[in-house]
């Protein structure tokens, strides 16, 4: 037989190791680190706001990862529903329309982009957010990261406000402050330190690969900006991403994290 001890010891690992879960799982707003019933019970103490990161999978020039979307969706839903403090974040959406597959155009000529019809985008969309009203949540976000299908949220919005228009239990916000902001306050302020509108960019470009290395320096390849700083489009680069830097970045993070903040406190205010 074993000793008393070492059960002893053994009870105290499995209770240490299951307070080490529920403290993950109280502490972090990704609905992927919970139980079923550690979500439910969030949502029944008032985390009712679900946050829908959606990405993209698309190329990024030589210089980034084809992941770039959903990495910095889900890192900043996550710290928009800190901010918070009554949300939780969805798992990323990381199928999207990037443009007509057969014959490839845009980012489809580039290997790895993938690509969905816009009707089946959104029906994804509407599915997601009618799965989350089933389980009690009452003000669902959409919060993307890509420009091309901010207009694919609003329609979805404005599809499930209209029906559930006599049901005031759910509400569905396309959070376009998210994107909007990155093509305007967050440039403006490159602007103003010194940096061309040719090389902040519209993909790929400084403004872009700065925002992605605040995120997560390892999306990064920095060996290869110098090449992608020969911008066109035979690389998939619309910018000049070669004095990108993670403090640059920072700065978009700002935006985005305060704008969006104030979007949805604002549409919780006006329900």
């Amino acid at each position: 037989m074993k000793p008393w001890h070492h059960f002893l010891a053994h009870g105290v690992s499995v209770c240490l190791f299951a307070a080490a879960g529920l403290a993950q799982a109280a502490s972090s707003p990704y609905i992927e680190d919970m139980t079923s019933p550690e979500l439910q019970a969030r949502v029944t103490a008032g985390s009712t706001t679900v946050l829908i990161p959606i990405g993209g999978t698309e190329q990024n020039g030589p210089h980034m990862v084809l992941g770039k979307h959903n990495v910095r969706a889900r890192v900043l839903a996550g710290q928009i529903a800190q901010g918070l403090g009554n949300a939780v974040v969805a798992p990323v959406i990381a199928y999207v329309p990037e443009g007509s597959i057969t014959p490839p155009v845009a980012h489809m000529r580039f290997t790895g982009t993938i690509s969905l019809p816009d009707a089946v985008f959104e029906a994804m969309l509407e599915a997601t957010a009618r799965s989350f009203k089933q389980h009690g949540f009452r003000d669902l976000v959409f919060l993307g990261d890509h420009g091309g299908y901010q207009k694919s949220e609003e329609r979805v919005a404005a599809k499930l406000n209209k029906e559930w228009a006599q049901d005031p239990s759910c509400r569905v916000l396309a959070l376009t402050d998210y994107y909007r902001v990155t093509q305007t306050a967050y440039v403006a302020d490159l602007k103003k330190r010194g940096f061309s509108e040719a090389e902040i960019g519209t993909h790929a470009g400084l403004a872009d690969t700065a925002l992605t290395l605040a995120i997560d320096p390892k999306l990064v390849r920095t060996e290869a900006l110098a090449q992608a700083g020969a911008t066109g489009a035979h690389n998939g680069v619309h910018g000049d991403p070669r004095r990108a830097t993670a403090d640059l970045g920072q700065i978009g993070v700002h935006h985005i994290v305060e704008s969006s903040l104030t979007a949805i406190r604002a549409a919780q205010r006006a329900r």
